[in-house]
C-alpha cells in the first residue's frame, strides 16, 4: 500500500510538471509574439533611419571637434601662460594670449553647444517629440494650402475690382 501510494503520488507529480511545463511553453511562445510584435511597431522607418544615420555622425564630430578644442585651449593656456609672465613688459604678446584663449574657449563652448543640440534634436526626433508643435503631417499642410489659395484668389478678385473702379473713374475723368 505504501508503494501504491508513493507510485500514485509520482504520477501526480509528474502529471503537474507537465501541464506546468506546457503552461511554461505556451507563456514563452506568447511573450516571444508579443515581443516580435513590439519589434515590429517600434522599428524606425527609413527617414527616421537616414536622419538618424546623417545626423548622429554630425553631432559626433561637433563633439569631438569640441573637445580637442578645448584641449587646445588649456595646452595653449599651460604654454603661453608662463611666457606671458616672462614676457609681461611688452603688452601685445599679453593682448594676443588672452585673445587667443577666449577665442579657444568660445570656439569649444560653440561646438560642444551645437553637438548637444544635435544630440537632443536625435533624442527627440525617435520619441516622436517635434519642436514648435506645428503639425506638418500632410492633411495639415494641405488644409494650409487650400486656406492660403483661396485668400489669394479673394485678394485676386479684390484687386481686380479696385484696378477695374479706377479705370473706369479715369475714363469718367478723361471724357
Amino acid at each position: 500500500m505504501a508503494g501504491q501510494s508513493y507510485s500514485s503520488r509520482q504520477d501526480t507529480y509528474l502529471k503537474n510538471q507537465e501541464r506546468g511545463s506546457q503552461d511554461l511553453q505556451q507563456k514563452g511562445q506568447e511573450a516571444i509574439q508579443n515581443f516580435k510584435h513590439f519589434l515590429h511597431r517600434k522599428t524606425p522607418s527609413s527617414s527616421n533611419l537616414v536622419a538618424f544615420l546623417t545626423v548622429f555622425p554630425l553631432g559626433a564630430f561637433l563633439l569631438g571637434l569640441s573637445v580637442l578644442s578645448f584641449i587646445g585651449s588649456v595646452i595653449g593656456l599651460a604654454v603661453t601662460t608662463p611666457l606671458f609672465i616672462l614676457f609681461s613688459p611688452v603688452i601685445i604678446p599679453a593682448i594676443l594670449t588672452i585673445g587667443l584663449a577666449n577665442l579657444g574657449f568660445l570656439a569649444s563652448g560653440a561646438f560642444g553647444i551645437t553637438a548637444l543640440s544635435a544630440f537632443s534634436w536625435i533624442i527627440n526626433f525617435f520619441r516622436g517629440f517635434r519642436v514648435g508643435g506645428t503639425g506638418t503631417d500632410m492633411e495639415h499642410v494641405s488644409r494650409w494650402a487650400y486656406e492660403k489659395a483661396g485668400d489669394m484668389g479673394q485678394r485676386v478678385k479684390e484687386m481686380g475690382q479696385e484696378i477695374t473702379g479706377k479705370a473706369r473713374e479715369s475714363v469718367r475723368n478723361d471724357g
